[in-house]
């Protein structure tokens, strides 16, 4: 856009104050007309241009004073219409008292012209101001998709509120309301009208919708039926409002995470802030999924200081970006010599372990590596904080630990063991065991997300496949309300609820994309060590915490003597999965040699 075309606010208000005055002589001339039938006496012509200056000139300088020029032309709205009925009566009051004082130099004025002028006035200028906003909102609706809202409260008016001035690209045509409330139904929230939920097949046809809003605050049960009938009637773009602070919203898309998300009711976030706030605390594995949530979550309850540690350069980059007054360690836990340098300066309050090799397939491949991480630097990293004194140390472990039938299971079930039975002194050493997070690094979720966009298939390894899911900032919440509650020697389980199929997860991130019919799911087959199902309990014999979402798992005695010698026989052997199987029993598998 050339300079001069390109729209200011100095000729906004020139275009405007020249366009009212010309509209004012013509709404004048009109109510002239009108009261004499379109036929004026020229007796009447002496005053008309007199008062028609004195007018204008008070129109012009009351939508000054009430800053009427200022507003944005395509935003007007209910408040300027207020404004500009605010100045109008100002100008003709203060007109009608001028023609009063001066009525013998005005002499002969036909005084119905003021009424008649008046609405003329207010007719033509507001509608002036309300044009650009009425044929923007009118080619919006014939460039957007129709749109239902489904949920009525405060933020149902806002959404519509910003469909129409184009700040989202959405064009609300109907109401859902969620309850049955008589004073809500068939109701009007600005101009769109509010319907029931049994009527939502019956708007989708007639209203041509193609979206939809979501402004309730909904449970993950609610939402995932919500949106399973909503996907049966051949929607293909929802979306869901979030809210991202006490004063930003805004529309984001609905994420699988929405739909599997379980909510723990039972998040003690006081039991959280007390077990943290003032300590020292070191993570390794900070740069990690859940290394760095954790991270994040310890600066929110007020620890006094954190080290990061981690081996990846990047991980720990992305991290300390995040908390820049962390001191960051870069470094692998099974640098005895680097670890044991940190302990000794930082001194920690709280040691959380989540450094380790997770990947399955990767750790089958690379067995040396994994075993000589997960084991030998838990190892170091639960020993080194006995030495120091550490008050407390949380362990990370897996589901797969349980019955493992790989590597990487073994090796955490082995970390677990570990923990149990090492004589810690006056440090308490607890492990906690939960399932998949959602989005982690690994995870199925941003992978099917990649095989989407790039247009399929999607990969599942076995029709029967399932997962237990759980958001990352609330499995990091539970891990630290589990450490707070925990005694040394414990195992903890968190509920996960109930497990997934992960070809039901493929089917719905493929109809969130809208690709349904689009794209194919293919089976690969089983990957060697993995499971069908994964499991959190060994036995029925887990003991309840007063959390309805945190167990407490059976002990497993196993003399540390004998482990310790064990554990170095595991890093010393050729055959990693003999020696593995020799200190777990229940790690089966058919290659087992």
């Amino acid at each position: 856009m050339k300079p001069l075309l390109r729209p200011t606010a100095s000729k906004r208000k020139a275009f405007f104050i020249i366009s009212d005055f010309i509209l004012s002589l013509a709404t004048f001339f009109l109510a002239y007309n009108l009261r004499f039938n379109f036929s004026i006496p020229e007796v009447f012509w002496h005053s008309f241009w007199p008062a028609f200056g004195i007018l204008v000139s008070l129109k012009i300088l009351f939508f000054l004073l009430l800053k009427n020029y200022q507003i944005v032309w395509r935003f007007f709205g209910l408040f300027d219409v207020k404004n500009l009925l605010k100045a109008q009566i100002l100008a003709y009051l203060f007109f009608t008292i001028i023609l009063f004082i001066f009525r013998e130099e005005f002499n002969p004025f036909p005084r119905s012209v003021i009424i008649i002028d008046f609405f003329l006035s207010l007719i033509f200028l507001g509608g002036l101001r309300i044009s650009k906003r009425f044929m923007s909102e009118k080619d919006r609706h014939e460039n957007v998709k129709p749109t239902l809202i489904i949920g009525v409260n405060s933020k149902t008016g806002t959404i519509i509120q910003s469909a129409l001035k184009g700040e989202v690209d959405y064009y609300p045509v109907a109401i859902l309301s969620l309850n049955k409330d008589e004073t809500t139904t068939n109701a009007y929230i600005n101009n769109v009208r509010i319907y029931t939920m049994e009527t939502l097949e019956s708007l989708v046809k007639e209203k041509e919708i193609t979206s939809v809003i979501i402004t309730e605050k909904l449970d993950t049960s609610t939402l995932k039926t919500l949106v399973d009938r909503v996907n049966k009637i051949g929607l293909t773009e929802i979306k869901q409002v979030k809210l991202l602070g006490d004063k930003d919203e805004k529309l984001e898309d609905l994420s699988i995470g929405d739909l599997l998300a379980r909510h723990p009711k039972d998040l003690d976030k006081e039991v959280i802030e007390n077990f943290v706030k003032g300590k020292k605390v070191l993570i390794t594995g900070a740069g990690g999924s859940i290394g760095s949530e954790i991270s994040l979550q310890c600066t929110l309850f007020g620890a006094s200081s954190l080290t990061l540690v981690d081996h990846g350069e990047y991980n720990l980059y992305q991290i300390g970006e995040q908390i820049p007054e962390a001191n960051l360690k870069l470094l692998n836990i099974t640098n005895k010599l680097l670890l044991e340098d940190i302990f000794e300066k930082e001194k920690p309050d709280i040691v959380i372990h989540a450094a380790a090799y997770k990947h399955v397939p990767v750790c089958e491949e690379n067995q040396e590596s994994a075993v000589y991480n997960n084991v030998l630097g838990s190892k170091i990293v639960i020993d080194m904080s006995i030495q120091y004194g550490v008050k407390k140390v949380v362990i990370i472990s897996t589901d797969k630990a349980v019955r493992p039938t790989n590597v990487m299971g073994a090796t955490k079930r082995v970390t677990e063991l570990y923990a149990q039975n090492v004589q810690s002194e006056k440090t308490e050493i607890v492990a906690v065991r939960f399932g998949n997070v959602l989005g982690s690094s690994g995870s199925v979720i941003p992978k099917f997300k990649q095989q989407i966009e790039k247009g399929g298939p999607v990969t599942v390894t076995d029709p029967e496949i399932t997962r237990y899911f759980m958001l990352i900032p609330e499995a990091c919440q539970l891990v630290l309300q589990t450490a707070a509650i925990a005694k040394g020697g414990d195992l903890f389980i968190l509920d996960m609820g109930e497990p997934i199929k992960i070809v039901d997860l493929a089917k719905q991130m493929i109809r969130l994309y809208g690709k349904e019919g689009e794209i194919d799911i293919v089976f690969t087959g089983l990957r060697k060590g993995e499971k069908l199902y994964e499991e959190l309990l060994l036995d029925e014999s887990d003991k309840k915490t007063k959390y309805s979402s945190i167990f407490i798992a059976k002990p497993t005695l196993y003399d540390i003597t004998q482990l310790n010698h064990d554990i170095n026989v595991l890093l010393d052997a050729k055959n990693k999965v003999g020696a593995l199987q020799k200190i777990v029993p229940e790690f089966t598998r058919e290659d087992l040699v």
